[in-house]
């Protein structure tokens, strides 16, 4: 593992599973504000989505409900997901920061997707086609004409693209 993601590991072992959960939904929620995907998501609404992280033992669980993400609780169910995801903490940071595209983890089996086969696949090409839109962001989250200005301050200030954005 990458030292880097040491401190996240270590939050992840000691941390309970449902305040990741919860903490991930938030964030994922804020992020898909203003971009294409979230719109996507109606696709799979009410679909149950366990992210398990193999090597810190972590299982996540979120719920589809239209275009947002929701912790999604244990519940006494056996199986609580219709599509599980599952990989070493920083094959999903890889995903995540998008050093690698998700057909190469998939195929090199570094991350694995069980159950629904048609939502896993169709869960898959999301992540595959998710291209963040930091001026739609900014523009859903501070509206319109403060996003667009704090869009092109960010441009002209070479901040957007050392960021790679």
């Amino acid at each position: 593992m990458q030292a880097p993601l040491t401190p996240l590991s270590l939050l992840l072992r000691t941390l309970p599973d449902s305040v990741h959960s919860e903490l991930l939904s938030r964030l994922f929620n804020h992020l898909l504000r203003g971009q294409y995907m979230a719109e996507q998501l109606h696709d799979l609404d009410g679909k149950r989505l366990a992210i398990r992280i193999k090597d810190t033992r972590s299982e996540l669980l979120f719920r589809i409900q239209g275009t947002r993400i929701r912790r999604q609780p244990k519940g006494g169910a056996a199986q609580p997901w219709d599509v599980r995801i599952s990989g070493n903490l920083n094959d999903f940071w890889q995903l995540a920061s998008r050093c690698e595209d998700p057909d190469t983890l998939f195929f090199h089996r570094r991350l694995a997707i069980e159950g629904e086969t048609e939502a896993g696949l169709y869960l898959k090409n999301l992540l595959d086609a998710m291209d963040f839109d930091l001026q739609l962001h900014l523009e859903a989250v501070l509206g319109r004409r403060l996003g667009a200005n704090v869009g092109r301050a960010l441009q002209q200030s070479g901040l957007q693209q050392r960021l790679g954005m």
